[in-house]
């Protein structure tokens, strides 16, 4: 895929994660929904990925997919950072980093999406039990299918970005003037992904894993398994 492409498919999904977040924000009982199925998504995973968690060469890029992926963080400042720098960013940035921001922000819009529908479903005090009998009423299998193909997508452009030789040392050279020019959080964002999947001896098998159990949680819960998320 050309720079132009992979640009403006960016500017697409980030108008449309941003608006989906301006949106929340406005109103205290959403903002607060989505804050709270956040945290029991964030805590399922990291429950399912536990041993991905504990491993010395795997806990980064597992806690950089939980904290800078699906955290219930705020992104506004990434987000803003992203916009105003993409001029810029199809000049110099590699297709390499370039469509691992791509990727990250396609991922973003698709679940920001899914997560209003549950929120708005669900409210902010909810049981496991509700989660899972929303799960599959909010939105097709298809959109939920395809939130696991994009998780894929992007652990597979972190592996590749992993292997752009010197790309580690520019993003180093790189940390001090973009502070200074207010985008250190789109850099931490992309040095995070970078160090976390440089340090792992099999990268592909870590995205393999989560994608497989992710899938398998998604099969389990479409089928009405009694304890859907057991997979480990």
């Amino acid at each position: 895929m050309k720079k132009h492409e992979i640009i403006e498919i960016l500017r697409r999904d980030l108008q449309a994660a941003s608006v989906l977040r301006r949106q929340a924000a406005t109103s205290v009982g959403t903002a607060n929904a989505r804050a709270a199925l956040r945290r029991f998504q964030s805590a399922r995973m990291a429950t399912t990925h536990a041993d991905l968690l504990a491993d010395a060469h795997m806990r980064g890029a597992a806690q950089f997919f939980l904290d800078d992926l699906y955290g219930s963080h705020d992104l506004t400042q990434r987000d803003a950072d992203v916009e105003r720098i993409i001029p810029m960013m199809e000049k110099l940035m590699p297709v390499s980093a370039l469509k691992t921001i791509a990727e990250a922000i396609e991922l973003d819009a698709l679940s920001e999406s899914l997560d209003r529908q549950m929120a708005e479903r669900l409210g902010d005090r909810f049981a496991s039990s509700d989660y899972i009998d929303a799960y599959c009423q909010v939105a097709s299998r298809a959109e939920r299918e395809s939130q696991i193909v994009h998780i894929q997508s992007l652990g597979e452009s972190l592996c590749e970005l992993a292997r752009v030789p010197l790309i580690g040392g520019t993003l180093a050279m790189m940390r001090a003037p973009a502070k200074l020019a207010g985008l250190y959080e789109l850099h931490q964002f992309l040095e995070r992904g970078f160090t976390a999947f440089k340090q792992m001896k099999k990268p592909k098998l870590f995205v393999a894993t989560i994608v497989e159990r992710e899938s398998e949680i998604l099969r389990n819960l479409y089928a009405g398994k009694a304890a859907p998320f057991d997979v480990v």
